[in-house]
């Protein structure tokens, strides 16, 4: 009874957050984000029993069937909505707080440079736009919005609304701390890549000009 109570509430939450939704069954058998939810509580509950080889195989099993990766030792509250999921990875000492929303190709994962817990703890109320990438062991706090594309390396605070790369809080309270000129624009986004590969350039000229200016031997 417990579980198609449970069952019942995560499809109830997707038609109040998904208008696409047209009613249950669609939902239930069609809805990448609703089974990866599923199956990780089945493989967090295994987990958590330290049968780790079995929650391993459910949570791969998981990822090859809707392309989203969620370690099965990650705590995920109540209320977690997944939406097109495709792309989205959550880390193994993730911790996210109720009523989250996830949109596609998020990542919540760590730098590679930190041990222990590695991977960020997402509050209550926290929404989190597509590509957007939250890298490390902070805090992103309750009631916060993460801008598409947004690459996150350090804490929120919460009620707060950030965007770039790197992100920083251009709203909080709703009340605009930065420049008027600087809004949640989710598209024009610096790209990462492209910024390093501008660097890179730069350096390779100016290495070129110093090897040109050398005197000859």
């Amino acid at each position: 009874m417990k579980f198609f109570k449970r069952l019942n509430e995560e499809i109830n939450l997707v038609f109040e957050r998904d208008p696409a939704a047209k009613n249950k069954l669609q939902v239930l058998f069609l809805y990448p984000g609703l089974k990866a939810i599923l199956s990780y509580r089945f493989a967090h509950m295994l987990y958590v029993n330290k049968l780790y080889f079995l929650a391993d195989w459910v949570s791969k099993r998981t990822r090859r069937k809707t392309g989203i990766e969620i370690h099965p030792a990650a705590k995920i509250g109540k209320g977690l909505f997944i939406d097109h999921g495709m792309g989205v990875v959550i880390g193994e000492t993730t911790i996210i707080g109720d009523n989250c929303t996830i949109y596609q190709g998020v990542t919540l994962g760590g730098t590679g440079k930190d041990k222990g817990k590695r991977h960020p703890t997402i509050g209550n109320n926290v929404t989190i736009g597509s590509g957007a990438k939250v890298l490390g062991p902070f805090t992103v706090g309750d009631n916060s919005k993460i801008a598409a594309n947004a690459v996150v390396l350090n804490e929120i605070p919460p009620n707060s609304t950030c965007v770039g790369v790197p992100a920083h809080v251009v709203k909080r309270d709703n009340i605009k701390v930065a420049p008027a000129k600087i809004d949640l624009d989710q598209i024009h986004i610096p790209d990462p890549v492209s910024m390093e590969l501008c660097k890179l350039r730069v350096e390779l000229e100016a290495l070129k000009k110093q090897f040109k200016e050398q005197p000859e031997k």
